[in-house]
């Protein structure tokens, strides 16, 4: 992030369905949704380093304005960036290992830190976090709505 550590994000909704509020044609509310939103928006930004200055969730699509912080991730250590990488995903055997505090060998040692410093990375990476946050709300979405995958023809 060299030009600036604020950026506007958008992110649409497929289906032409909705996201919050309430559908004009079925009349029927996702009004619920935004509480969604919001709670994974301010998990997401306890365990990232990137920071929510502003956001709106609108009916079929959300914006977000981000600040990135590069420098406080670089000064996590390998066991803080492992504890806010596994709150997210489980890790590899490894970085569990190395996380509890277990005594590993000197490449198993290797074997943890080396993907810690990929999940650093992804802690400060808009993508990452976009991904985050819409991956988890689409599936819950997909659920209520009762929506299977979809298969082009």
């Amino acid at each position: 992030m060299s030009d600036t550590p604020y950026y506007h994000c958008i992110s649409r909704c497929v289906r032409r369905a909705f996201l919050c509020g309430e559908d004009v044609i079925t009349g029927k509310s996702f009004e619920h949704r935004r509480g969604w939103i919001e709670a994974r928006l301010l998990c997401l930004s306890q365990i990232f380093s990137i920071y929510i200055c502003a956001y709106a969730v609108m009916s079929n699509h959300l914006h977000i304005v981000l600040h990135v912080d590069d420098k406080q991730a670089k000064i996590w250590s390998t066991h803080e960036v492992l504890k806010r990488w596994h709150s997210l995903h489980k890790g590899t055997l490894f970085t569990q290992q190395y996380s509890r505090g277990d005594v590993m060998p000197a490449y198993a040692v290797e074997l943890a830190e080396r993907p810690a410093e990929a999940y650093r990375q992804r802690l400060s990476d808009i993508s990452w976090f976009m991904r985050e946050l819409n991956e988890p709300t689409a599936r819950q979405a997909n659920f209520e709505d009762d929506c299977e995958n979809l298969v082009c023809v």
